[in-house]
C-alpha cells in the first residue's frame, strides 16, 4: 500500500485533526518528510478534484472535512441541536482568545459581570484550559485549546482576525 492511500484512510476515519507528529509516531515505518509530502499531494488532489471533501490544516493538524457550501444540505441529514455557544460564552471566549493568558478577574472587568459560569462551561467543552498562574497563589490564567482552533477552523492563533477585520465583518452584516 502506498503512503498517500494510508493517509487518506487515516484522515477519513479520524474525528479530530491529526498533527504531523502524531501521524509520524503512529506510522514509524515512514519518514516524517515523506508523510508531509504525501499529505500535501493528497490535499492538492482534493483541491484539484473540486468535490465536496477537502483536506484542511486546522488546530496544528490535518483533517478531512466537507466544504462549507454543502452545509445546508448536510443539516437535513444530521440531527440538529441547540446553538453550541451562547453570547456570554462567545464574549468570554473572545476575551480569552485575544488576551491569553488572561485571569478571571481581567475577564470579569472587561465583561462587567461575573464570568464563573461561562469559564466553567468553556472548560467543560475543552475550548479553554488553565495555563497556570502569573505568580504563586495568584489567580488562574486561561488560554484557548486546540479544540478551540478546530471549532473555528484555525491553523493557529495567528489566523485569528484582527479587530479591523472584525469591524468590517460587523459592518457588512449590519448593512452599513
Amino acid at each position: 500500500m502506498d503512503l498517500k492511500s494510508i493517509l487518506e484512510a487515516v484522515l477519513f476515519v479520524s474525528s479530530k485533526p491529526l498533527s504531523l507528529n502524531v501521524i509520524s509516531k503512529k506510522l514509524p515505518e515512514f519518514k516524517k518528510e515523506d508523510i508531509l509530502y504525501a499529505i500535501r499531494a493528497l490535499k492538492e488532489e482534493y483541491t484539484r478534484k473540486g468535490g465536496p471533501i477537502e483536506i484542511v490544516e486546522v488546530a496544528r493538524g490535518y483533517q478531512m472535512r466537507t466544504k462549507t457550501e454543502y452545509g445546508s444540505y448536510l443539516k437535513r441529514f444530521v440531527k440538529s441541536r441547540k446553538p453550541f455557544l451562547t453570547k456570554p460564552l462567545i464574549e468570554t471566549l473572545a476575551i480569552v482568545a485575544y488576551r491569553q493568558p488572561v485571569s478571571k478577574k481581567e475577564i470579569d472587568r472587561m465583561r462587567g459581570v461575573d464570568s464563573s459560569r461561562a469559564l466553567r462551561e468553556l472548560l467543560e467543552r475543552k475550548l479553554i484550559k488553565v495555563s497556570g498562574r502569573k505568580k504563586p497563589l495568584s489567580s488562574l490564567l486561561f488560554e484557548t485549546t486546540d479544540r478551540f482552533l478546530e471549532y473555528f477552523g484555525l491553523k493557529n492563533l495567528d489566523d485569528l482576525p484582527d479587530f479591523g477585520e472584525i469591524e468590517e465583518l460587523e459592518n457588512s452584516y449590519s448593512g452599513r
